[in-house]
């Protein structure tokens, strides 16, 4: 009969390499989870017979993970006729002499309409 698997990887670097899938599992799941792209988790093990040592065998492992990583954020700018980036149209015009119009006081609103009552 074989052995379970899971019984030899709670055994392997003192149950060091389960804990690191575990945990690796985790961060790979959150990942996708966050970005909605795929992401892998990968176990090599290798399996060496030591020389001269009567049948005995080293047993290494290597935890490796592809997470996917958030897009990165974009910007828009446009090209003016040198090639630089600006973050105004130079196609669109502009207007001169435009100026902001402050919001009226609403206190002073209040009591000026409580007079012409």
């Amino acid at each position: 009969m074989t052995r379970p698997f899971a019984d030899w990887l709670r055994e392997q670097s003192n149950g060091r390499t389960h804990d690191e899938l575990s945990e690796a599992l985790a961060d790979v799941t959150q990942a996708v989870t966050d970005t909605g792209k795929k992401g892998t988790l990968t176990l090599t093990v290798t399996i060496a017979p030591v020389k001269n040592g009567g049948g005995a065998l080293v047993v290494s492992d290597a935890v490796k993970t592809a997470a996917p990583k958030p897009d990165r954020r974009t910007s828009v700018f446009y090209s003016d006729i040198n090639g630089n980036l600006t973050r105004e149209d130079p196609r669109q015009p502009t207007f001169e002499g435009l100026r902001e119009v402050p919001n009226p006081d609403l206190a002073t609103a209040t009591t000026t309409k409580e007079k012409q009552a």
